[in-house]
């Protein structure tokens, strides 16, 4: 049988002996007692008769067989949110049960439950939903929606968005990686060939413009301009320019809201020294970008990434610490006297001054 829901049709299956409980032409009384619920029928056909009621056209039907779906025990949920229920059943469970995880959870597992359900579940504030979604690799093959969720989700950790890069085919650099100073390493032809792949020959020319690096500073109406074009790329697109364009888009990409988008960007095979070292210094980067930096031992090399780690409010305490025992007296002294850093930088900077004898 058919609902309508919103503007699109649900095309439900039902046993000959669930149907004669939610046909439209059923007397109202009939479907009224359907509504609530009590029906000798098996724990799938009863769920899906009274989501089909739940579109009925009289307004009190509707009223109880919602309160009938949304309140049935966990024996006879269980088997239809892990079952073959329809997308459409799963997707309002969904909503009814937002705050309840076991029950995601279940949905969240269930091959029947549709794309869009699952980016909605991403979004959801369950650590072991974001676990369950971001291990499904197929699905985030298919549905940039759902790499979007996660990678918007505070829940969605460094270790989970990796594993997302690696399934989207971008390598991961967790140590020193000698490709990964290496502008050279991925050709400029090569670049603008992967990336008029995925950005289809309508954006041929701004794949060119965004591989071939340039000395430039980008003026404000350029850049304005370049935001405006990013804003319009999917989830896809962006992680694979942020992998392949020039430095201008990962300056761009690297402030991208979704954290996977910018874990791409710091991890791109064609970034630069002083590239790293201008990210380690800007304070409108997610923590997650620093902190790729700074476990990165090549780049940490480099005194000039060491002292902007250190002094940038935006880097985690122990890490911004673990770099001041590396500084040199001069720097160490502006620290000590500085408003700009946290205090227990400043403070641990006059104690290896104290400890030298030069305070």
């Amino acid at each position: 049988m058919s609902e309508q829901k919103g503007r699109s049709k649900i095309r439900l299956r039902l046993s000959p002996q669930a149907e004669k409980y939610a046909r439209r032409d059923a007397p109202r009384e009939a479907r009224r007692m359907a509504a609530r619920g009590a029906l000798p029928l098996p724990p799938l056909d009863l769920a899906t008769v009274l989501f089909a009621l739940i579109h009925d056209p009289d307004a009190e039907v509707k009223s109880i067989a919602r309160d009938s779906l949304e309140g049935l025990p966990d024996s006879i949920l269980d088997p239809v949110l892990s079952g073959p229920a329809h997308p459409a059943l799963l997707s309002h469970f969904a909503t009814a049960f937002t705050d309840n995880e076991a029950r995601i959870e279940k949905i969240g597992l269930n091959p029947a439950t549709d794309d869009a359900t699952i980016a909605r579940l991403a979004t959801l504030p369950f650590k072991k939903i974001v676990d369950i979604v971001a291990n499904n690799q197929e699905r985030l093959m298919r549905a940039p929606e759902i790499v979007e969720a996660l990678g918007t989700n505070p829940l969605t950790g460094r270790s989970v968005i990796e594993r997302i890069l690696t399934f989207l085919g971008v390598p991961v650099s967790t140590d020193a990686d000698p490709e990964l100073s290496d502008p050279e390493s991925i050709s400029d032809s090569d670049a603008e060939a992967a990336l008029r792949a995925v950005l289809g020959d309508e954006l041929g020319d701004f794949a060119r413009s965004f591989v071939e690096e340039s000395d430039e500073s980008l003026d404000a109406t350029t850049e304005g301009s370049l935001y405006s074009i990013l804003q319009n790329l999917s989830v896809f697109q962006k992680i694979k320019l942020a992998r392949l364009g020039n430095k201008e888009a990962r300056g761009l990409l690297v402030r991208d809201r979704n954290k996977i988008v910018s874990l791409a960007a710091i991890n791109s095979p064609r970034i630069t020294e002083n590239e790293v070292v201008s990210f380690a210094q800007s304070r409108n980067l997610s923590d997650d970008v620093l902190r790729v930096i700074a476990r990165n031992r090549q780049w940490t090399r480099s005194y000039q990434v060491k002292l902007a780690l250190a002094t940038n409010p935006k880097c985690a305490q122990p890490v911004a610490i673990k770099f001041v025992n590396y500084l040199q007296e001069r720097d160490l002294k502006t620290i000590m006297k500085s408003k700009d850093v946290h205090a227990a930088i400043a403070t641990h900077a006059r104690r290896i001054l104290t400890r030298k004898g030069k305070v």
